[in-house]
């Protein structure tokens, strides 16, 4: 999978000794950048915008968030409840499946709550109508599978087939409408707005006869609205048409659009040796930090490697005992010996909320850097107690 950001920005000249390694730097004047891009697209088409947790969920910068956006979704109850302790706005809740004893605090704390088949639905629907008599006020949804392919990488595809994400469109009748405020479907990931444009004509025909009776359409998440090169106008134009045509309030979910760029992981050499090429130990480890590069998999992109020349290439790898934790081939562009500082680019999402301590590895410490005022906070280092803790 190969990663279309990456671009340096300001961290072009950012001092990457000032933080301790490993370490994530957020930089609030891009955070802000983005949170921008996305308003101004919200504003113009008339839509509601919120903020993807799973993908950013770093609440510090909470009210930066809720100065642009219109809330956040979540996945699950303690999400929900980070949500609802820190971010301004509407909670948007969807999960696979719920825990029955789950759902009374969610829907509690949840202004939609959106399930996976209409059996689930049924299932609770006397939880449901009970938090509704004790007074809690909440849309159900249901989130659909476009049947409609669009992913470069099967695991990250919604619409694979075999896919559990999602009731499939094609069985979706009009009891099931009955029971549901809005239909909610994902289908992107990093991508632009064709792939968006093919799921909506898939799902057209289905949904038209219900047109007018859908409450709101939330078309969630994967949509790479902050890149450069995004179709914005034409989204816009696209979302407007829907609004039209439908009805309904239309909801997007971005996550990585709203930290896109906006982070990076600084590291550093710990060791070096040859094996039929230069190979390097860092304190950055694929394995725990940043786990989409095995998943996906995808190469991450270095700040600097550009003009780094045509040396040879280092394969850099973490300090685990997986063999696997390997990051890439790279060349650096500082020499390669111990104690050398390098970065990732473009690791605010996704890296930051699926780091583990496999192997006693520890976590990146969490910065926050203003490079419009060149300001640096430590937000959270992590110790050894935060390691123990989470084990028995």
């Amino acid at each position: 999978m190969e990663t279309r950001a990456g671009d340096p920005g300001a961290f072009a000249h950012f001092d990457l000794t000032r933080v301790d390694s490993p370490a994530f730097v957020v930089d609030a004047a891009r955070l802000r950048d983005n949170l921008r891009v996305l308003a101004d697209v919200r504003d113009q088409a008339g839509i509601k915008l919120l903020s993807a947790l799973k993908a950013f969920s770093m609440w510090s910068v909470a009210p930066i968030i809720g100065e642009y956006l219109d809330g956040v979704c979540t996945s699950g109850l303690w999400e929900a409840r980070l949500a609802s302790e820190h971010y301004d706005g509407e909670i948007a809740t969807y999960c696979a499946a719920y825990k029955p004893e789950d759902l009374d605090e969610i829907c509690r704390l949840s202004d939609h709550v959106i399930f996976n088949s209409p059996a689930q639905i049924e299932r609770a629907s006397l939880i449901l109508e009970a938090a509704r008599l004790r007074g809690e006020s909440f849309d159900i949804g249901l989130r659909i599978n476009p049947l409609n392919p669009e992913g470069e990488v099967p695991r990250y595809d919604p619409s694979a087939p075999g896919s559990r994400l999602g009731f499939p469109i094609d069985q979706l009748t009009e009891d099931h409408l009955a029971m549901v405020d809005g239909i909610h479907f994902h289908n992107l990931c990093e991508q632009d707005l064709e792939p968006l444009k093919r799921t909506w004509d898939k799902l057209f025909d289905y949904l038209e006869p219900f047109f007018g009776q859908i409450k709101w359409l939330n078309f969630g998440g994967g949509h790479h609205i902050t890149r450069a090169d995004y179709q914005r106008e034409e989204l816009i134009e696209f979302l407007k048409d829907v609004k039209d045509d439908t009805g309904a309030e239309i909801y997007l979910e971005p996550g990585e659009a709203v930290a896109l760029d906006a982070g990076i992981l600084v590291g550093t050499v710990l060791d070096t040796h040859w094996n039929g090429m230069p190979v390097a130990i860092t304190d950055v480890s694929a394995t725990c930090h940043m786990p989409d590069v095995i998943e996906a998999p995808y190469r991450p992109a270095m700040l600097g490697e550009e003009d780094a020349g045509v040396g040879e290439p280092v394969r850099l790898g973490g300090p685990s005992c997986l063999a696997g934790d390997v990051i890439g081939d790279y060349r650096l562009p500082v020499p390669c010996q111990p104690g050398a500082r390098f970065a990732f680019l473009d690791q605010a999402h996704y890296s930051m909320v699926k780091t583990t301590t496999f192997n006693g590895v520890p976590l990146p410490s969490i910065w926050l850097w203003d490079s419009e005022t060149d300001q640096l906070e430590l937000i959270r280092r992590f110790s050894y107690e935060d390691f123990r803790n989470r084990l028995s």
